[in-house]
């Protein structure tokens, strides 16, 4: 599990992250994985399934 931080500032919509995560995963299906930038999308995509459960209570 990765050890960063959340991301700060405005929290990215669910919908918007889990289509940047797709992009990056089909763009690079043969090339080198970006690793820093993965983690980057997931820590916002984290941040967005918290801020929707967040609202739903």
């Amino acid at each position: 599990m990765y050890r960063t931080p959340p991301p700060v500032g405005s929290v990215r919509p669910l919908t918007e992250a889990n289509e940047a995560i797709r992009a990056l995963v089909e763009s690079r299906a043969d090339e080198a994985w970006p690793a820093d930038e993965y983690e980057t999308l997931l820590l916002q995509w984290a941040a967005a399934v918290r801020g929707e459960i967040a609202e739903a209570a």
